[in-house]
């Protein structure tokens, strides 16, 4: 059991920090968007790279803080089922969703992301429009890594819930909120 929970403890640590950076990128695409709106608005004049570097951001955030979110277990489902199993059923719920659903999906984008990421730097892409920014496949790295953080994640949930299936209560990594509803 020490060894799954410092696996998850190091899992947790990793998505903590991408999730910390995609706080911050949340926080600058907000500023970003209310100086595009204001210019847009107030001074008729608006720029392409700024658009588009608000949906790059907005991607960012998506895909550096979906492992956060799965690792403070404040991810969608379906909850009126879901809150009222007991703690064992949940696990068990949580183990098979994410072994059946969520690594085979991250595989299968981290797997198929690489000659799109790989072409993107090759050809060194740039946005299409003019005048739009000139760094795309920068950006398009964060989708195989996004992925692959929750891929680390998804080990680490069925790390815990493991331990939770074997009796062991101390939970890593999940704020004391969500702990109540275990």
């Amino acid at each position: 059991m020490n060894a799954l929970r410092k696996f998850e403890r190091v899992a947790g640590r990793i998505s903590g920090a991408f999730g910390w950076l995609a706080g911050w990128l949340c926080i600058f695409m907000i500023a970003i968007v209310f100086v595009d709106v204001i210019a847009r608005y107030a001074f008729e004049s608006g720029s392409i790279a700024m658009q588009e570097l608000e949906w790059h951001l907005f991607a960012a955030v998506f895909l550096l803080g979906a492992a956060y979110t799965m690792r403070e277990d404040a991810n969608v489902r379906v909850d009126v089922f879901y809150a009222k199993m007991s703690k064992r059923k949940k696990a068990v719920v949580d183990i098979f969703g994410t072994v059946f659903f969520v690594i085979p999906m991250c595989t299968l984008i981290v797997y198929s992301s690489y000659d799109f990421v790989a072409y993107a730097y090759e050809v060194r892409e740039v946005s299409n429009d003019p005048g739009g920014l000139p760094y795309r496949f920068a950006f398009k790295a964060l989708l195989p890594l996004g992925y692959f953080l929750v891929l680390i994640q998804a080990f680490a949930v069925i790390s815990r819930n493991i331990r939770i299936l074997g009796g062991d209560t101390e939970m890593t990594h999940i704020t004391s909120a969500h702990q109540e509803k275990l």
